[in-house]
């Protein structure tokens, strides 16, 4: 069983910046050749989270709300006191999100619905360079 995988980087803002990476993802199942699959696509941090969502300003604004009713930027968090920092909230969002998700791969694309896009969400109190890793297993 064929195996590919590729990484790519982006830039974000934080402060639950919303990226749609779905283009990036469907063109590296796309040079994967892989028929049928499963594509996993991967962010390297504790701050961030992986998802899917409709990408219009409505449903991301939702989303937005809604993290910060769960876990809201300024909050007591025992982690900002342990070691100083500001951005307990954005472990604990990434927790709860998760910073992975696999996706169905078929007929050599990625099997997502007509409003289901991938994104990559930064959680944390400042902007960063971020990684994510897309490894594609099939046939």
């Amino acid at each position: 069983m064929p195996v590919f995988q590729k990484t790519f980087r982006l830039s974000t803002r934080g402060r639950c910046d919303v990226v749609d990476i779905t283009g990036q993802v469907s063109r590296i199942v796309g040079e994967s050749q892989v028929k049928q699959g499963i594509a996993s696509v991967s962010g390297r941090g504790s701050t961030l989270g992986i998802t899917t969502i409709e990408y219009e300003p409505g449903a991301v604004s939702d989303l937005a709300r809604a993290l910060e009713t769960i876990a809201p930027m300024n909050h007591d968090y025992a982690h900002n006191a342990r070691w100083g920092d500001d951005n307990g909230y954005a472990h604990l969002r990434s927790a709860l999100l998760g910073a992975s998700r696999s996706f169905s791969v078929r007929a050599s694309a990625l099997d997502l619905g007509t409003w289901q896009q991938i994104v990559f969400c930064d959680f944390d109190s400042r902007p960063r360079d971020r990684e994510v890793t897309v490894t594609v297993v099939g046939e």
